[in-house]
């Protein structure tokens, strides 16, 4: 791959939101901090001591019943791809696109070969049949993003098997409100690494938090080569209070996806918009010319995800964030508008050139 081909898959949604704007690219949910989370991180702050993982590690291994030993901390769910490309001789990778490019990125800088499998636009299901027999490394996410749909465990379970690590990243999965999605409960898989986030449901994407779940010698591998301290104390105070809140998860879920379906029928109201259902917090739409789409909402303070730094999409794919109705509003007002509105040095239309005599 190219260099310039390598830069975008480097791209992510907060390129697009300067301050000001009204933000639908980046796929944080905007609620207000549990007052619980904030005294704990600043509590965290004030602590003069280095970080110390153990507490949040038993707290993580107790919301999933696993040992210690098969949990590991995260300075963000990143890094897990970062460690897992450097840590171990990757010799046939595969990412299942669209997704998260971080993955891809990563293996690519550790010169690891990289196949890439298709969704099919129809929608967007896993097709295990599809993935090479002998890659050692099968990378995807659940909830997809940025196309939203939730793949059931047994398509997942389809490519679990000896000599084969299978990495799915779950980031977006306390989204759903079944949580029968999640494979993070499947120690019986060969290989399976979960990987958890804490950023787009808690709102702590400045502060790093993320965590995996993984057999015990996988994680003792990658614990070996990462540097010590690599988590800092306000992400491990936040893991060690989220991952024992059981309630807030699944309020914020009942609340998007109420929110979600407000902007898809907001949305569906639009002619020329296509849509794909969603179990995430975002949407993905294609819609006509969505270049000139993306410029017309930046100049009207809103910023969007154009999608095609995500492989298997076309500058016509846009990803939504879901936010409040009011929000949605203006969001569908203004697409609706810019769809409507000529071309820059376009003729006028019929009607225009009637109401300009």
């Amino acid at each position: 791959m190219s260099g310039a081909g390598t830069d975008a898959l480097r791209i992510h949604g907060d390129r697009y939101a300067r301050h000001g704007m009204l933000d639908f690219a980046v796929n944080i949910w905007r609620a207000p901090r549990a007052p619980a989370l904030n005294a704990a991180l600043i509590a965290a702050l004030r602590d003069p001591r280095y970080p110390e993982e153990h507490r949040a590690r038993e707290a993580i291994a107790r919301r999933h019943r696993r040992p210690a030993a098969e949990v590991l901390a995260l300075n963000g769910a990143c890094e897990a791809f970062w460690l897992l490309a450097h840590a171990f001789p990757v010799r046939h990778a595969v990412c299942v696109h669209p997704s998260f490019t971080e993955a891809e990125a990563a293996l690519r800088a550790a010169g690891a070969r990289v196949t890439r499998v298709a969704r099919p636009p129809r929608d967007w299901a896993l097709q295990p049949q599809q993935v090479p027999e002998d890659a050692d490394l099968v990378v995807l996410t659940n909830p997809n993003n940025p196309t939203g749909n939730l793949d059931p465990p047994a398509a997942l379970a389809e490519l679990a098997r000896e000599g084969r690590t299978l990495l799915v990243d779950e980031s977006f999965i306390d989204f759903v409100s079944d949580q029968r999605g999640s494979v993070a409960a499947a120690r019986d898989l060969p290989g399976l690494v979960v990987l958890r986030s804490l950023t787009k449901t808690w709102g702590l994407a400045g502060v790093r938090a993320g965590y995996m779940l993984a057999p015990a010698q996988l994680i003792a591998r990658l614990a070996a080569h990462r540097q010590p301290w690599a988590v800092n104390a306000p992400a491990l105070a936040a893991i060690e209070l989220c991952v024992a809140d059981r309630a807030t998860p699944g309020r914020i879920a009942a609340e998007v996806a109420a929110a979600r379906r407000d902007l898809q029928e907001r949305l569906g109201r639009i002619p020329a918009v296509e849509l794909w259902p969603s179990e995430a917090n975002f949407q993905l739409v294609e819609v006509p010319d969505g270049r000139a789409l993306v410029a017309r909402l930046a100049a009207k303070r809103i910023a969007v995800r154009p999608c095609e730094s995500f492989p298997g999409l076309t500058p016509n794919h846009i990803r939504l964030a879901v936010r409040t109705p009011a929000e949605h509003a203006r969001l569908a007002d203004a697409i609706a508008g810019a769809l409507h509105a000529p071309r820059a040095g376009s003729p006028p239309t019929d009607r225009q050139a009637a109401a300009n005599t």
